[in-house]
């Protein structure tokens, strides 16, 4: 299964731009950290890497709503 790197923004909507897609994680890992670093501070955008099946599985799992789980402490 590729690795797919996401551009997602938020405003005014969200919006996903597949930017790459990689085979090995290590190279999709180090090529995401460089994209980030190249943001502008500025930017509303973020950069997040995906591992799917295929680029509507990714974009899929991008758009889930998850829903936090309580920890130990919180009541």
């Amino acid at each position: 299964m590729p690795y797919f790197i996401y551009q997602i923004t938020e405003q005014p909507i969200r919006l996903l731009k597949n930017l790459e897609q990689h085979e090995a994680y290590r190279e999709a890992s180090a090529r995401v950290k460089q994209l980030r670093v190249e943001l502008p501070e500025s930017s509303v955008a973020v950069i997040k890497m995906i591992h799917a099946e295929s680029e509507l599985q990714a974009e899929d799992l991008l758009n889930e709503v998850r829903v936090a789980t309580p920890g130990p402490d919180d009541e």
